[in-house]
């Protein structure tokens, strides 16, 4: 087994990541309006998890600027694949064809995602 990756967020981490992915570099009372929306925190509790990020590596704050803009330390696409990777070698030991089959027993895909799906196996086949 592999030994566990710095990068796990909680939930509610994730959630004010995708919260600075779609805002960008915020201060903490746009990032606030919209996890209050969402969960209904308090403005100390968006401060605090936002302070936890930022030991964590998951956000970074620009102290320059008057009030700190905080941005996400890592982008969507890396999140995702780091998520995705501690999956796959969580439950599938490794194996990510199983969680690919898994994924497409469990739920129906559209005629729009079957195409795709079959680009990227004929494009698969023709670098091997």
């Amino acid at each position: 087994m592999s030994p566990p990756s710095p990068f796990q967020p909680t939930e509610v981490e994730l959630q004010m990541l995708r919260i600075l992915w779609e805002l960008g570099p915020s201060p903490v009372r746009e990032i606030h309006a919209r996890l209050n929306a969402v969960k209904g925190t308090n403005y100390s509790t968006t401060v605090k998890m936002l302070s936890v990020m930022l030991e964590k590596g998951l956000v970074r704050r620009d102290e320059s600027a008057s009030p700190h803009i905080y941005r996400a330390a890592v982008t969507r696409e890396t999140a995702g694949k780091r998520l995705l990777r501690d999956l796959v070698n969580k439950v599938y030991d490794g194996a990510a064809m199983s969680l690919v089959l898994h994924a497409l027993k469990s739920a129906k895909a559209s005629p729009e995602e079957l195409a795709e799906i079959r680009l990227l196996l004929d494009e698969m086949e023709e670098r091997s």
